[in-house]
């Protein structure tokens, strides 16, 4: 087990104790269910957008996207280009649509349209896609601090797996969104800290990094050639609107923000505010992976070491130096992107920095996974508890499935983090997952929203067909070369794009062709 100072500890310890306590503080509060899912509205606007922004800012982002960088280069952050484009369709239209129905719920409304089965397929969507999100941020926590502790990433993930459930628990939404403003502003702090760090151990500072990243074409955003066989420029910029849209338009977490907002204008500037503070903490974080890359670049025997370790990790302390040797010529950047941060940390972080660096890892983990159990156990009493087994629930008991759900909730989390341990890159896993749950209940939205002439026939058979679609594109990489020719020849970020799409054209081009019969045949019975 590492070393680290008791100093550094102490640092950590006290961040968790500051944490529970905000969710003891806002217990008081919480004497009615309108209070721990909405805090009564009565949330500034620039709260919930660094709120906003803190649940992005996720250690997907922390360890992932700096990996990205040290692995690849920064075609990902085009992902974050496509984010301005979404919030403006989202402050436009989906705010004060949300706010005026007056439900807590982002799902409520698909009943009112097609009935409850869109309901209920939205809010499985949904609850799938936070369940792969809290795990693949339960997994990016445990990493790093299985480098920097050494304690094994399964009991790291339980032990802050109840811290969090202890504060979510607790506070409700008022203790999550307070808490991440916090937490925002140390992650954020925490990653200026990281670089300035890598910066200071490079001799030539800037100047050595720009060099060896240009060099080694680390600024690339990806082809600009309209290719979507690979992760081109136009395949992240398109899954990046069709998430973002998602995120805006369908996702619990930020439109039960939408109605703890005093007045509809503070509720879109928070839309506004935490594009305007991600979009540059994301860049900072492909900076921080690049210099990353230029520091391991210039430090072979360091670099050496890193893949030393993850041969004995792989091979076991008994292999052969021969062995080790060979696993240590075939691992690429790529193979080892997510683990040199965290090795960095371990090596060259001094005491005291590195607990404020540990608590900053920490919050990027809580935030995103609090504001999940929040949403996710809102959405379950809501949308499947009083909707289909108790529709007179009275308030006190309401807080009883509220609370119970959050636990749940926050258990089966912890549950997908376990089973994600061993995979290779953080982002890819959370991207892929999240544009196959995301796909199909966004197109639902858009049809219902959009198309005001789709009634709940053409819905249902456009659903049907978009998952189809869905679980074919999803799985097509799997089938053997005598299948060859039903494999789909597009990147698998373009799922959510081409799931929406199928479900949304496939409902309008069903209802123009409903009309259009039906226009005929008054026709025909006019004539006769």
């Amino acid at each position: 087990m590492q070393k680290i100072p008791f100093i550094d500890l102490s640092i950590v310890f006290i961040y968790l104790l500051g944490m529970i306590g905000i969710g003891f503080y806002f217990s008081r509060k919480n004497k009615s269910t309108e209070q721990f899912t909405k805090a009564s509205g009565k949330i500034p606007g620039w709260a919930i957008g660094i709120s906003i922004y803190a649940t992005f800012l996720s250690s997907n982002t922390f360890l992932g996207v700096p990996g990205k960088a040290f692995g690849t280069n920064w075609n990902a952050f085009v992902f974050s280009i496509s984010m301005p484009f979404a919030a403006w369709i989202a402050s436009k239209y989906f705010v004060s649509f949300y706010r005026n129905t007056g439900e807590i719920s982002a799902y409520t409304n698909l009943e009112k349209r097609f009935g409850p089965w869109a309901r209920t397929y939205a809010v499985v969507c949904f609850l799938l896609t936070q369940f792969a999100r809290m795990g693949s941020v339960f997994f990016g926590m445990a990493l790093t601090l299985q480098a920097l502790l050494g304690f094994s990433m399964s009991s790291i993930m339980i032990v802050m797996g109840i811290c969090i459930i202890i504060y979510t628990v607790l506070g409700g939404i008022e203790a999550v969104i307070w808490t991440e403003v916090v937490q925002g502003i140390l992650k954020t702090l925490g990653a200026l800290l990281i670089l300035f760090l890598i910066i200071w151990e490079i001799p030539g500072g800037v100047t050595a990094i720009y060099a060896i990243a240009k060099s080694e074409h680390k600024f690339s955003l990806g082809t600009t050639a309209f290719n979507f066989k690979e992760s081109s420029f136009w395949v992240v910029l398109c899954y990046g609107f069709f998430i973002n849209l998602n995120n805006f338009g369908m996702d619990q977490n930020y439109i039960q923000r939408y109605h703890t907002a005093v007045t509809d204008r503070q509720a879109k500037k928070s839309v506004w505010l935490s594009v305007f503070l991600y979009v540059p903490a994301s860049l900072l974080f492909f900076i921080i992976g690049t210099s990353l890359f230029a520091y391991y670049q210039i430090n072979p025997a360091i670099t050496d070491s890193l893949k030393h370790g993850l041969a004995i990790q792989k091979l076991g302390v008994d292999a052969s130096a021969v062995d080790i040797a060979n696993y240590m010529q075939q691992l690429k950047p790529a193979d080892y992107a997510d683990k040199v941060m965290p090795h960095f940390m371990v090596h060259k972080v001094p005491t005291i920095c590195l607990g404020l660096i540990v608590a900053a890892i920490l919050s990027a983990a809580m935030s995103t996974i609090s504001s999940g159990m929040n949403a996710s156990a809102t959405v379950f009493t809501k949308d499947i508890y009083k909707r289909y087994f108790s529709p007179r629930l009275t308030d006190k008991k309401e807080f009883v499935i509220l609370y119970s759900s959050t636990i749940i909730v926050g258990l089966i989390g912890l549950l997908f983090g376990l089973s994600m341990i061993g995979i290779k890159s953080i982002l890819d896993v959370w991207w892929e997952m999240s544009g196959i749950f995301a796909g199909g209940m966004l197109g639902l939205f858009l049809l219902g929203i959009i198309s005001k002439q789709t009634k709940n026939a053409e819905a249902v058979i456009a659903v049907i067909i978009g998952v189809i679609v869905i679980i074919w594109f999803s799985f097509s990489d799997k089938l053997g070369p005598e299948l060859s020719y039903l494999k789909i020849a597009l990147h698998k970020n373009m799922i959510i794009v081409v799931g929406t799409l199928t479900i949304f054209l496939t409902g309008l081009l069903l209802t123009k062709m409903k009309h259009f019969i039906k226009k005929n045949n008054q026709v025909y019975y006019d004539r006769k």
